[in-house]
């Protein structure tokens, strides 16, 4: 990978009085009812590079998507409470353009002064943010680099998509990594390199295809590889063994097969799990060996003896990976797995990474110290395709 040009460039150079375009990963979850935000650390994340902005005087215009807009306004997916969170974080009002490079924000970005930060509307409000037609997307593009005299990706859950914010814009302005990419792409780096082994990676969550194309590229590299979530169900009917009403990718059961066989003993799997009679908060639930799950129920965490065998091989561990949870942790009576996998990771002397996604989401809602991981990423798929060994179009704009 060639060296990035990084924010601490930018700031040598000189941004008092310049205006600064910030492609930020403001992509928050938003309580359906009520509209106000669950979990604000993708906000927090991007405030090093805002803050260092600020106090050096630049026009800050920060850009970000929000959910996924058909690419037309919609009030649901509108980042105006992302603005009044930021504000809040910043110690300072956040002017906030109600459209994405109209009037509104147009008239924003020119009442600037010299310190003060704007935050467009969501960018996916624009059909050409997305666009798989370049003509589109660079038209898209050069209206959002009018806005800026330089530009900062500091939105790493993005940088594997080809979008105008995130891909075209750089082609356009100076750019430089914010504070939050690079870190990332530096933490990253010391996975795909030569990591201190022991090396062990957690995957969980719900489709083994999801994590086909990880798996692949991680099986010669580590030590040890330990499936839990509602992927491991697929793997476990690769044994031959009854799995219920649990998640089932059928189509995937031979290419699990093929992976265990192929994995020199390096794939752990449960050995028990929690199952139920229905996928609900209050359904009646037991633990069970995973040779003995009923016909009629499915599992929606592993058990405690699999938390136990995962907790040993993780405490044995120098460098870790975590993605994705070993249950539904978001219902108390299914968190047990992702809480103990959790848990053990920060007990183990091992450099470890959190991988983004629902793992991220998961280590903050169950109130676990986010200080006790060596570092949380803020993107799950980015992070992935990272580890895959892709070239993501965010990183390699910044590159050229």
């Amino acid at each position: 990978m060639s060296a990035l040009r990084t924010l601490d460039d930018l700031l040598a150079e000189g941004v008092s009085g310049r205006r600064v375009l910030v492609r930020a990963d403001l992509n928050v979850p938003l309580d359906k009812q009520t509209g106000a935000i669950t979990d604000d650390g993708r906000i927090r994340a991007v405030l090093p590079t805002l803050g260092a902005l600020v106090e050096a005087g630049a026009k800050v215009v920060v850009c970000s998507h929000l959910g996924r807009p058909k690419g037309a306004p919609d009030p649901q997916f509108s980042l105006g409470p992302v603005a009044g969170r930021l504000g809040e974080l910043l110690g300072a009002p956040v002017h906030f353009a109600t459209d994405t490079v109209g009037d509104s924000a147009r008239s924003t970005v020119a009442d600037l002064a010299d310190g003060q930060v704007a935050l467009l509307e969501n960018l996916r409000f624009n059909a050409g943010e997305t666009s798989k037609d370049e003509a589109e997307r660079g038209a898209f593009a050069d209206q959002l680099a009018a806005f800026g005299d330089a530009y900062v990706d500091d939105a790493f859950g993005a940088v594997h998509r080809k979008h105008a914010s995130v891909f075209d814009v750089p082609a356009r302005l100076p750019h430089v990594a914010g504070r939050l990419v690079l870190r990332e792409v530096e933490v990253l780096s010391k996975l795909t390199g030569d990591p201190e082994r022991p090396y062990v990676v957690v995957l969980g969550g719900s489709k083994v295809s999801d994590k086909l194309a990880v798996i692949e590229a991680l099986l010669p590299t580590v030590d040890r590889l330990l499936i839990g979530g509602g992927m491991c169900f697929t793997f476990l009917k690769a044994q031959g063994l009854e799995v219920g009403t649990s998640l089932l990718e059928k189509d995937m059961v031979d290419t699990c097969r093929n992976l265990l066989e192929r994995s020199g003993g390096k794939i752990m799997l449960p050995v028990d799990v929690v199952v139920a009679d229905a996928f609900a908060p209050d359904a009646a639930h037991d633990t069970v060996r995973v040779d003995g799950i009923p016909s009629h129920r499915l599992g929606l965490d592993v058990g405690p003896e699999t938390v136990a065998g995962f907790s040993a091989a993780l405490s044995q561990a120098k460098t870790i990976f975590w993605n994705g949870p070993m249950g539904v942790f978001e219902m108390p009576a299914f968190a047990a797995g992702t809480r103990g996998i959790a848990e053990a990771i920060t007990k183990a002397d091992a450099f470890s990474v959190v991988g983004g996604g629902d793992s991220a989401a998961a280590v903050r809602a169950l109130g676990l110290d986010e200080s006790s991981f060596g570092h949380i990423s803020t993107g799950g798929g980015a992070s992935l395709e990272y580890l895959e060994g892709k070239t993501l179009p965010g990183i390699a704009a910044l590159e050229n």
